[in-house]
């Protein structure tokens, strides 16, 4: 069945933060006031995962989609619920079970009686995806079918329901979560889903003295109330600001380079691909490199995007679009290891 939350209040019309500015220097300082304040809100209730945090963050800059991967208990609903508090953002919490229909997703038509005419007539009852983010809980836990409902609404923002077009309200994001596929009762996201996600980010345990907080949190409840500090109009804004960071034909090449560099057969394919890799990256990776290295280089308050940036967002862009194969697999090498040699192996001109 389908679990929603309550709806967070309606999303206010004029930027809290980040203002109209000629100066893009001072456009790319309130993006980065804007991260630094929402990453002090959502450190209120969630320990550790700095890391999480900022790509997941990167990803809502860019307009783009998160795949969160961990085991049960790593606090990946909180999270994703935190941070659209303190976007003052419209949330709703969708738990994928085996038997949810995609109209459980979308929504669905229904005959109504008019009372006054007694006319019958169908009327659209939307679904949960019409919210600003969507908390896709448990994305492995249903069919294919299911699964591929999500499609439209991601890449298109819109649901089509008896041959009727309902957009949906920007901004919009999937935040989907899941377990790691080797825990039971999962059906694996195809690889043509998956590459929908600009990103898939890898939710690990805390540390020592993390987990000792969380336990004192939870355990005392003391949790802080969550500020909302920005809101849409600030998401849509920062998004504009993102995009006009520019990037050298350099940084571009280096990205490309990156991506076509897990691709087989081809000349300059590094050997330790060919050894482990059954299929490399497609061109959406080399476009979510380049688009996550623009939001990466604003966090950090750079007026451009560079290399590093590009090298910081390559695990997170670069994992579920690749697919080692079974020699790897048997030498206990994943799709991490792989990326992490292959920055080892190319680098930027001039280095």
């Amino acid at each position: 069945m389908t679990t929603t939350t309550e709806d967070a209040p309606p999303t206010a019309e004029t930027p809290r933060i980040i203002t109209a500015t000629d100066d893009d220097v001072a456009a790319v300082q309130q993006v980065r006031d804007a991260h630094r304040e929402l990453t002090a809100q959502v450190g209120k209730v969630v320990v550790g995962q700095a890391d999480v945090v900022d790509q997941v963050l990167i990803a809502i800059l860019v307009g783009g989609h998160c795949l969160l991967e961990g085991v049960p208990g790593l606090a990946k609903t909180l999270l994703i619920s935190s941070i659209a508090e303190a976007m003052h953002l419209k949330f709703k919490r969708i738990q994928f079970t085996p038997d949810l229909m995609p109209s459980d997703i979308t929504g669905t038509e229904v005959i109504q009686e008019d009372s006054v005419t007694g006319k019958r007539s169908f009327q659209f009852m939307p679904g949960p995806i019409f919210a600003n983010i969507i908390l896709a809980d448990e994305v492995n836990r249903t069919p294919p079918k299911t699964q591929a409902s999500m499609l439209e609404a991601m890449q298109e923002k819109q649901v089509s329901i008896g041959g009727t077009i309902h957009k949906l309200d920007k901004p919009f994001f999937v935040m989907a979560t899941q377990n790691p596929l080797d825990q039971e009762g999962t059906y694996p996201l195809p690889e043509a889903q998956q590459d929908r996600f600009l990103f898939k980010i890898v939710v690990d345990y805390p540390t020592d003295d993390e987990e000792k907080q969380i336990v004192q949190m939870v355990t005392s409840q003391d949790f802080q109330k969550i500020d909302a500090v920005v809101n849409g109009a600030d998401v849509l804004a920062a998004q504009r600001v993102i995009r006009n960071i520019p990037v050298s034909d350099s940084v571009i090449d280096y990205a490309t380079r990156l991506v076509r560099s897990t691709r087989l057969r081809r000349p300059d394919t590094p050997d330790f691909i060919k050894h482990w890799v059954a299929w490399g990256c497609g061109p959406r990776a080399s476009i979510g490199l380049v688009s996550a290295a623009k939001a990466a280089a604003a966090m950090r308050g750079g007026e451009f995007a560079a290399a590093e940036d590009v090298a910081k967002v390559a695990h997170a862009a670069l994992r579920h679009r690749m697919a080692v194969n079974y020699t790897a697999r048997a030498e206990g090498v994943n799709s991490d290891d792989v990326i992490t040699k292959l920055l080892e192996t190319v680098k930027p001109f001039g280095d």
